[in-house]
């Protein structure tokens, strides 16, 4: 088989990372024979495209080495220092400004779905079970910080209060502002003013 083959491509990285074909094929949810028969057979001719994706994925390659269209190239966005507490709260220590020193990769495909540009962005991750079950300890969280308009239908925010900073559900009636738990242990925290980070408009959690 030519280097370029993407079967080629697939049994050097099967050997590369000690893998057994049967594994992989039970991963895909496909039968044990599947993947040795593509490679080594040619059948199928042309891996299914969430065949594709998955390896790639396992791998961490792109797709294009395994057949498929080229991966559109990821776009950095800001990684905020601190962690967003959903739980009692993280001190900010000042160090979540907008110093670019660290970032994430994100495909930009997402970000126009959200209707986002990646200097408006920020990425944290979540700590605590406070938000539970909508956000458990350990998501990435990704904040719109153009949004900070607390209206009276609750949202979830990253806001600064008391030194800490914390991912709730917040709302506004009148003039008070409610800070909310999604897990019914925490009580609500009732403010005048909020400072608002930004809104989280998407998750990622890796499934344990």
């Amino acid at each position: 088989m030519d280097a370029s083959d993407p079967r080629a491509r697939l049994a050097a990285l099967v050997a590369q990372h000690g893998v057994g074909y049967a594994a992989l094929s039970r991963m895909l949810r496909r039968n044990d024979a599947y993947l040795q028969q593509y490679v080594r057979r040619g059948t199928p001719r042309v891996l299914a495209e969430r065949d594709r994706a998955l390896l790639a994925a396992y791998f961490r390659v792109d797709q294009s080495e395994l057949g498929g269209p080229s991966t559109p190239r990821m776009t950095a966005i800001r990684r905020l220092s601190v962690e967003a507490s959903a739980g009692p709260g993280a001190m900010v220590d000042g160090a979540e400004s907008r110093d670019g020193a660290r970032t994430m990769l994100l495909d930009p495909r997402l970000l126009t779905d959200l209707r986002l540009s990646p200097s408006d962005a920020g990425m944290l991750t979540a700590r605590g079970d406070s938000m539970l079950p909508t956000i458990a300890d350990g998501d990435t969280l990704v904040v719109d910080e153009r949004d900070q308009r607390v209206g009276a239908r609750p949202a979830i925010f990253v806001l600064r209060h008391d030194g800490m900073l914390l991912v709730k559900r917040v709302s506004r009636r009148d003039a008070a502002i409610t800070v909310a738990s999604d897990n019914p242990a925490y009580p609500d925290i009732v403010l005048q003013q909020a400072d608002i980070v930004g809104r989280v408009v998407w998750l990622s959690r890796a499934l344990r």
